[in-house]
Parts: structure tokens; sequence; C-alpha cells
């Protein structure tokens, strides 16, 4: 009769360990998912301080606005790609600098200054998730 009663025990306390790892393990993967780094966006951060607009049209969307000191308007990630490569080639590209950047409600964002040979521009950028990628949807220079 006592061996049982120790059967019964040793089935429930081996249940219960078992429930127990699956909770742990389920927070577990559940928090290396929460914690997602901002792919996308430091790419393209690493492409302005480059200069670097066949890198940076990589993470273009279809369809851009870029503003730029004396024009604002939609482009396709062709055009993007010419307009922004005129920009950074006429004015010198030296660096950029992140001020702030963050995530809000998956869509990403960055405000920095690209430094240029030929003075300062307050930079925007935000990027929109599409199909799972992050894509630039909005880029701004503003002179300094």
């Amino acid at each position: 009769m006592h061996y049982g009663i120790l059967f019964v025990y040793a089935a429930h306390t081996t249940i219960i360990m078992k429930f127990f790892l699956l909770i742990a393990s389920v927070l577990f993967f559940s928090g290396l998912t929460a914690f997602k780094p901002i792919v996308g966006l430091d790419d393209v951060i690493s492409a302005l301080r480059t200069g670097n607009a066949t890198e940076l049209s990589k993470y273009v969307d279809d369809n851009i606005e870029i503003s730029l000191p004396d024009k604002t308007d939609s482009y396709s990630r062709a055009q993007a790609l010419m307009i922004l490569h005129d920009f950074f080639a006429n004015n010198g590209v030296r660096n950029f600098e992140v001020k702030h950047k963050g995530d809000n409600g998956g869509n990403q964002f960055c405000i920095g200054t690209l430094q240029t040979k030929a003075g300062n521009y307050r930079t925007y950028i935000f990027m929109k998730s599409k199909n799972g990628k992050q894509l630039v949807k909005q880029i701004k220079f503003q002179a300094n």
C-alpha cells in the first residue's frame, strides 16, 4: 500500500516538473523574440554615413517621399537612387550623426545630422514594415 502512494506522488511530481519546464521554455523563447534589434535602420544609417546611395536604395520602398532643401516630391526607387546619388555627390558627404532613433508600432525612425562639405542637414528618416522588412518611406534633408 505504501508503494502505491509513492508511485502516485512520483507521477504527480513528474507532471508538475514538466509543466514548470514548459512554462519556463515558453517564457524564455518569447523573451528572445520580444527584443528585436533595429535591423534595416542601422543599415540605412551606415549608408548615410558614407553617402552610399546604392546601399541606401536597397532599403527604399517602391515609392518614397524625398524632401531636399529646394524640392519635395515622391519618387520611385530608381528615381530615388538618382536623386540621392546626385545630392550626396554634390554636397560631399562626410558623416551622419544620429541624434535620436526608435521604433513606434513596428515603424522605425531616425533624426540626425548629415555632415557634408557644403554644410550640415538635419535629417529625418521614416521606415515602415512591409512584408516583414523595414523600408524607407520618407527621408527629409533640411539645411541647418
